[in-house]
């Protein structure tokens, strides 16, 4: 199906622990985490708040397991005064940091006014943005998107729960607003099954934008529970509406099967923000590999 030399598989650290709610996975430390990475079969992975902040250090410890970094988080504000120049100095931190380390992607988000890190009913809550914001965000990610690009780097945007870019219309927007030369889309399967959209279709729709992959399932019964007590994002987490590929109901098959059909080039990353006392880090981290291996063949 695809290219195993231009396709890479990856798993975040939030399989283990979490950056938006630290207290998820607090007992596991970075090197048990990247080698169970390592041992249920991946070849990268995100960074979390637990890894170490040097490249050179950080470098190592992967290099002895197998690993590579596939990106880095940075968060925009463009659509809150007087951030801007906040926003710019992680982008260039960020950006730096991924250059160090080998990589070609920066992942960002805006996340300003978003909810989901906030104790409120997720979908209700949600942000939503003006035309003048728009303008602000476009034109924001046009910036960075040109600075990525002259430093040999792709910038992705990943569109999230909680926040100004949530659903397929959001997505819709921001793609026709931005330069497609320079701002590329992260597909989060998950997210955009929960913000009530299909993932296949919206892959099909931008599949020659896609150039960063979020492999996140949902259990629907879970999330319908939530949303049915007007629950926020952590309680969805805690309750276990995240899961890995071939735990939920999503089927990757028809997903994948289209990025390959367009010459997808890049990460697949497993991804599912859970409770790792609820749910085991490495067996699901061996479960994602399984489902992934009968799919893509490897």
């Amino acid at each position: 199906m695809f290219d195993q030399s231009k396709v890479f598989l990856g798993i975040t650290p939030t399989v283990w622990t979490n950056d938006d709610f630290q207290s998820l996975g607090d007992d596991i430390g970075f090197e048990q985490c990247i080698s169970e990475m390592a041992l249920a079969g991946f070849q990268g992975c995100s960074v979390g708040h637990k890894f170490p902040k040097d490249p050179v250090t950080l470098k190592a410890a992967l290099d002895l397991r197998g690993l590579r970094v596939s990106e880095p988080w940075a968060s925009t504000y463009f659509t809150i005064a007087d951030m801007e120049a906040r926003t710019m100095a992680s982008f260039q931190e960020q950006l730096a940091f991924i250059k160090a380390m080998g990589g070609t992607d920066i992942v960002v988000a805006e996340l300003g006014r978003a909810v989901h890190q906030q104790p409120v009913s997720l979908l209700p809550n949600r942000p939503v943005m003006n035309d003048a914001e728009w303008r602000l965000l476009t034109e924001g990610l046009n910036r960075l998107g040109r600075i990525a690009r002259d430093e040999g780097m792709r910038l992705c945007y990943h569109h999230h729960l909680g926040t100004v870019v949530q659903s397929r219309a959001d997505v819709d927007r921001l793609m026709a607003e931005t330069d497609p030369e320079v701002v590329f889309l992260l597909l989060d399967t998950g997210h955009l099954l929960v913000a009530g959209d299909d993932p296949l279709a919206m892959t099909r729709a931008h599949a020659n934008r896609i150039k960063h992959v979020h492999l996140k399932d949902i259990r629907l019964d879970v999330w319908h529970a939530v949303q049915a007590r007007h629950g926020s994002f952590f309680e969805g987490v805690m309750a276990g509406f995240f899961t890995v590929p071939g735990d939920g109901v999503i089927d990757f098959r028809p997903i994948l099967q289209t990025l390959s059909d367009h010459g997808y080039e890049g990460w697949l990353m497993v991804e599912a923000e859970q409770d790792a006392t609820q749910a085991h880090p490495l067996t699901y981290a061996l479960k994602a590999r399984a489902y992934l291996r009968d799919v893509i063949g490897w």
